[in-house]
């Protein structure tokens, strides 16, 4: 069975972000970038399919400029054996993404797609589901467990109420969420192979996929500082700053 992972590159989590002083974005010059937390998280549970023997190759997806193909070299040396690269310095919004790899997905005929269930600099949680939409293929999103049966994937997922478990028919889906695994770290020498890995590069055009974007951003402002709380003596102290200060209650 092959495996199709998307991974996406963005801003290092460890990394303070800041705005632009126009306020037309994120300043990204001299910052560190990585793999977004929930692609580390969907690479790991390919590379886990593999190692039991449920996958015998894992193909790893990412899109933007050719900067990315960093993130790509990684998730090889994690264990993916090749990588696609689909090359543009659009920014692209969701519902791009979702059609550049339905085409992918056309074009690879994988038995299970996995993605992170969204990005940590967009937030949007859509691509997955976009993705099933325009394939019309079964999704499990939010995974906490993945489990592979005869031509099925059972897939728990965490929803308001608690656990869910669904029985997707392949190719399916898969969403991931932060309790699905642990990522590993690569090794030195799975880095330096990675590097001999093929890696394809092309075009949104090669896939005749229009990426131009619908949305238009106005305005990016860092969010207000937060005051310092205030510690108080008594409740009754906490009731009247509630009822006369803060005129909440």
């Amino acid at each position: 069975m092959k495996v199709l992972v998307a991974v996406k590159r963005v801003v290092d989590y460890n990394v303070k972000i800041r705005v632009k002083s126009d306020e037309s974005g994120v300043d990204l010059a001299n910052v560190k970038m990585a793999m977004n937390p929930f692609c580390e998280i969907a690479v790991e549970e390919a590379v886990r399919l593999k190692e039991s023997g449920a996958a015998d190759e894992i193909v790893v997806v990412s899109m933007g400029p050719k900067a990315c193909q960093e993130q790509i070299r990684t998730a090889m040396a994690l264990g993916a054996d090749r990588g696609i690269q689909i090359e543009t310095d659009e920014d692209l919004e969701s519902l791009a993404v979702a059609k550049l790899l339905a085409k992918v997905v056309e074009e690879e005929q994988p038995g299970l797609v996995i993605l992170g269930k969204q990005s940590i600099d967009s937030d949007n949680n859509q691509t997955g589901q976009m993705l099933g939409a325009i394939t019309g293929m079964p999704q499990g999103t939010f995974a906490s467990e993945v489990n592979l049966g005869e031509g099925i994937v059972d897939v728990t997922r965490e929803v308001d109420g608690g656990l869910q478990t669904l029985s997707l028919k392949m190719p399916a889906i898969v969403t991931t969420d932060l309790r699905l695994n642990e990522p590993r770290y690569a090794s030195l020498p799975n880095i330096m192979k990675a590097k001999r890995k093929p890696l394809d590069v092309k075009t949104p055009a090669d896939y005749g996929v229009d990426v131009t974007p619908r949305l238009k951003t106005l305005k990016v402002e860092a969010p207000a500082q937060r005051e310092a709380g205030i510690l108080v003596s008594s409740v009754d102290e906490l009731v009247e700053k509630l009822k006369n200060e803060a005129k909440v209650i």
